[in-house]
């Protein structure tokens, strides 16, 4: 058996990211949550480097990804994870609140494998992110180690 996986959630907004650890935590997920502030951060803790350095080697069963972060954007992130070899099957969720097409647009062709616009009303962000969780942490099959 495989170790449970951590989910990563990339979010600058501390009410966001608030919410939606809470929502995790709702839908009785047994992943442990990480959260980082900020592309850098984000690609750090992918990378075990800087503050992250001595983590736990494996890599999360889904990052959840905001667009619009200081340091670096999801955008970028997304383009890097993609381009890196040990990270470009690691699934990659956009949850964002650009409704915007060119933010759409890039996160597909970049090759996100799912965009979801963070819900105005605060049931169905939490509705929304209990059902992110359980399939990228519990449903999807991720490929095995090559």
């Amino acid at each position: 058996m495989s170790a449970i996986r951590t989910i990563l959630l990339a979010e600058d907004s501390a009410a966001d990211a608030e919410m939606a650890v809470d929502a995790l935590r709702e839908a009785n997920l047994a992943n442990p949550i990480v959260h980082v502030e900020d592309g850098v951060e984000t690609m750090d803790y992918l990378l075990r480097r800087g503050a992250w350095a001595d983590r736990p080697e494996g890599l999360p069963a889904v990052l959840l990804l905001d667009i619009k972060m200081p340091r670096m954007d999801g955008l970028e992130v997304l383009r890097q994870v993609r381009s890196h070899e040990q990270l470009k099957k690691l699934p990659v969720v956009i949850l964002s609140s650009s409704r915007e097409e060119s933010d759409l647009a890039r996160s597909w062709d970049l090759g996100v494998n799912a965009y979801v616009v963070k819900p105005v009303d605060v049931d169905q962000f939490f509705q929304a992110v209990k059902l992110l969780g359980t399939f990228w942490a519990v449903i999807n099959e991720a490929p095995g180690k090559d």
